[in-house]
């Protein structure tokens, strides 16, 4: 994120979990007049997330024009009794996506929407890496003892336009697609027209107002911006003087950013990882480890979230012009970084990096377990060749997608 990019005057609010966004949520649907919009990966129309639904539901039943997203993938189809209930009150939903069964072992069916976005009458949005998901449910695992770790932000100011451009024009294309399958030549063209007009998926660079916090809207995409968040990473990292804390859930860095950190490292800034210690996914947790050698070797710490399930992806670092945080969807994996729909907020307020920084720091000392780079170099035979197994096939799968990491 740069000056010519971020915008000033935004009143921005942290919200750590479902526990807080989904109230948040709840209360600003409640308030909206003529439109919400929502997109999310997974949308679990069960515990402490029904709310939402319901919500959405009321809404739509007073008038106002309700649309959701939700991915092929991580949420499938919307069960019947909603799908009855969303259709009687007027809700509209699209499915980002559909892959089922041999459609997933195509390149095609890797591409995923993967951000979490919502924007009520084009006044709040919010936006982050929580899903419509119970903090203490987890669809593989069942109940948890303790939430997982994850964030989001409620932003009001201009930002707020940028995330109803995208949002709006991700539904026209679904609805050209739907369109297409549905009616004549004829037709189909006037729908492609309707959705060109609708533009590109770019944030709207709007006037500066006043002094408060500086904040923009970074997408990753497969149109215009393919490297978009990435690209903010690497300069942010190299910015940093003195500090870099970064939590992600699925940590495998391409070539770029692991230089980018290592760099940083070594011209002596501190650079602390709060990465996944618990099992989730055989590709990811052992992925993430075969990078663990490069990251500690500079000197980089390395701590292991082992509270709960780690979904945050979030990162403070400090800058000569003012400390710089990011809120979003984006792991730094080559899914994320290459394949899937993300959106993320970069931030330029002290005030906002420092609440978030503060729980950083209380997850690193009081809810996870340091990395001994001696221990790490000692690891078993059988746990190295898992590590490099679930690298290589990682990145062998980037390299029939086509892309590069």
């Amino acid at each position: 994120m740069n000056g010519d990019t971020a915008r000033a005057e935004h009143e921005l609010t942290l919200l750590k979990g479902g526990e807080a966004l989904f109230p948040a949520m709840v209360e600003a649907i409640a308030g909206a007049r003529s439109e919400v919009m929502l997109e999310t990966y997974i949308f679990d129309f069960a515990h402490s997330a029904l709310s939402v639904a319901e919500a959405l539901e009321r809404a739509a039943a007073r008038g106002v024009t309700v649309r959701v997203v939700v991915d092929g993938v991580g949420t499938g189809e919307i069960p019947q009794d909603w799908r009855v209930r969303w259709a009687a009150a007027g809700v509209r939903w699209r499915i980002f996506n559909p892959a089922h069964g041999w459609r997933l072992l195509a390149p095609r069916g890797w591409r995923r929407l993967h951000r979490k976005l919502c924007v009520i009458d084009g006044d709040i949005a919010f936006c982050g890496g929580i899903n419509l998901l119970d903090d203490r449910h987890d669809p593989n695992h069942g109940a948890l003892e303790h939430p997982r770790l994850d964030f989001a932000v409620r932003v009001r100011g201009p930002l707020v336009e940028d995330v109803h451009d995208t949002m709006t024009r991700l539904w026209w294309r679904l609805q050209t697609a739907r369109k297409l399958r549905q009616v004549d030549a004829e037709g189909a063209l006037t729908a492609v027209r309707a959705a060109a007009q609708a533009g590109v998926e770019e944030p709207v660079h709007s006037r500066r107002m006043g002094h408060g916090a500086r904040a923009s809207l970074v997408l990753r995409d497969n149109f215009r911006f393919r490297r978009r968040i990435e690209s903010s990473y690497r300069l942010a990292i190299a910015q940093a003087r003195h500090e870099i804390v970064i939590a992600n859930a699925y940590f495998v860095p391409g070539v770029t950013l692991q230089r980018a950190l290592i760099r940083a490292a070594r011209r002596g800034v501190k650079i602390t990882l709060l990465l996944q210690g618990r099992y989730e996914y055989f590709m990811q947790y052992h992925a993430s480890r075969a990078a663990y050698g490069p990251m500690l070797a500079a000197g980089v710490e390395i701590i292991e979230y082992e509270a709960s399930f780690l979904h945050a992806k979030v990162a403070v670092m400090d800058a000569p012009r003012g400390a710089l945080a990011t809120v979003g969807s984006s792991n730094l994996d080559p899914f994320s970084l290459l394949l899937a729909r993300e959106a993320n907020v970069f931030v330029r307020d002290d005030a906002f990096a420092a609440e978030m920084m503060g729980h950083l720091r209380y997850a690193i000392a009081h809810q996870g377990r340091r990395v001994a780079p001696d221990a790490h170099a000692r690891r078993s035979l059988v746990t190295r060749m898992a590590n490099w197994l679930a690298y290589a096939g990682m990145r062998l799968m980037i390299m029939i997608a086509g892309k590069r990491y």
